[in-house]
């Protein structure tokens, strides 16, 4: 198997505050990732620590047998690309933004783009169908289109890992959808390594081929949606009861909320 991603003994965080510990996971190349855990439980804490937002405090990241930690900042945008959850307020148009994907390439502090920069980022545009856009500001586009913007800025950096920090917050279903299938398009058909911060679980069973449960800043459970998704590891990291059962069409496993009131109805009708 082509491991892409090992980290092992890895701690970072904010020292005298919140830290996360993960002591053993392999991401593969070609896995779809999705972490997942309550708020609090360390998830945008690992993601800023994998991106290098956050400086390590012990332990290991190897990318591809790299030290991720001591990479430079551009051999590290050549490789990996990010797309956080908010993009900010950029005023310029869709294509200028998209076209920032290729300054980790240039030679020069001045970027000024190539036929080969533009026809990449057209190219990524039209995958993401943000071409017919793409002279829009970026300020005059919905939730879902700049999402959609955000990833082709990032494929447009041709990258062997993608990381999404929540690429389906705020959105509805229709946007988020539309984004988990490009994801899963470009997963499937490209290859392309994916790892995302989800908060959703049923996005995250349909879509991701692998989980990571995290809890207290710790890894509580890791595998496939069907080994993590249980309705035991479900309640005791979100601490709520819930159902569980298989997609009738994919065979993941969906999670079904119980309300207080069905709850307490339920137990009083089984004490007769």
């Amino acid at each position: 198997m082509n491991h892409l991603l090992h980290i092992s003994n890895y701690s970072c965080g904010y020292a005298s505050k919140f830290s996360i510990e993960v002591e053993d996971l392999t991401i593969n190349k070609g896995d779809f990732v999705g972490i997942i855990g309550p708020n609090g439980a360390g998830k945008t804490t690992f993601f800023k620590g994998i991106t290098g937002e956050l400086e390590g405090l012990s332990g290991k990241i190897l990318f591809n047998g790299d030290n991720l930690q001591i990479m430079k900042r551009r051999g590290r945008a050549q490789r990996l690309a990010i797309v956080n959850q908010n993009i900010g307020n950029p005023q310029i148009s869709v294509e200028e933004y998209v076209l920032l994907g290729r300054v980790p390439f240039q030679k020069s502090l001045t970027f000024i783009e190539k036929k080969e920069d533009i026809e990449i980022a057209q190219h990524f545009m039209r995958l993401t169908k943000t071409f017919a856009f793409r002279h829009k500001m970026m300020t005059e586009l919905s939730g879902g289109e700049q999402q959609l913007a955000a990833i082709a800025r990032a494929l447009t950096q041709q990258p062997e890992l993608l990381l999404l920090d929540e690429p389906t917050a705020h959105l509805d279903i229709f946007h988020s959808v539309s984004v988990l299938n490009l994801l899963q398009q470009l997963n499937e058909q490209e290859n392309l390594t994916i790892i995302m911060v989800i908060h959703d679980l049923n996005l995250a069973s349909e879509y991701c081929e692998r989980l990571v449960m995290m809890k207290n800043g710790s890894v509580f459970a890791k595998g496939t949606p069907e080994q993590v998704l249980t309705y035991k590891n479900i309640e005791e990291v979100y601490r709520t009861p819930v159902l569980t059962q298989a997609n009738p069409l994919s065979n993941k496993p969906s999670v079904f909320l119980v309300s207080q009131k069905v709850l307490k109805n339920n137990q009083r009708s089984n004490t007769f």
